[in-house]
C-alpha cells in the first residue's frame, strides 16, 4: 500500500470530502494539520509546487492535488493504481 499524506485544516469541507474518499477505499493516511501561516502549510505549499489551498494530498511523496483532483483520479480509474490497491 502506498504512503498517503493529507494536509488539512479544521472546518474544511474539501478536506472532509478527500478523507471520506480515502476512508471509503480503506486507505490509511497521515493527516497533517496545516492552518494558514504554519510550518506544515509552508511545507505543503513547497512540496505541491506552490499550491496554497487545503487539502493537499501526497501519494508516495508525489503531489496529486486537492480534493477535486483526488476525485478526478478516482473517476478516471487511476487512483487505485496510485494507491497500490
Amino acid at each position: 500500500m502506498a504512503k498517503v499524506e493529507i494536509f488539512t485544516t479544521d472546518f474544511c469541507p474539501y478536506c472532509a470530502r478527500a478523507k471520506a474518499l480515502l476512508d471509503s477505499k480503506g486507505v490509511a493516511y497521515d493527516e497533517i494539520y496545516a492552518p494558514n501561516g504554519s510550518e506544515a502549510r509552508r511545507q505543503a505549499t513547497t512540496r505541491s509546487g506552490g499550491r496554497t489551498t487545503v487539502p493537499q494530498v501526497f501519494i508516495d511523496g508525489q503531489a496529486v492535488g486537492g480534493s477535486d483532483d483526488l476525485h478526478a483520479l478516482d473517476r478516471a480509474g487511476k487512483l487505485d493504481a496510485l494507491l497500490g490497491a
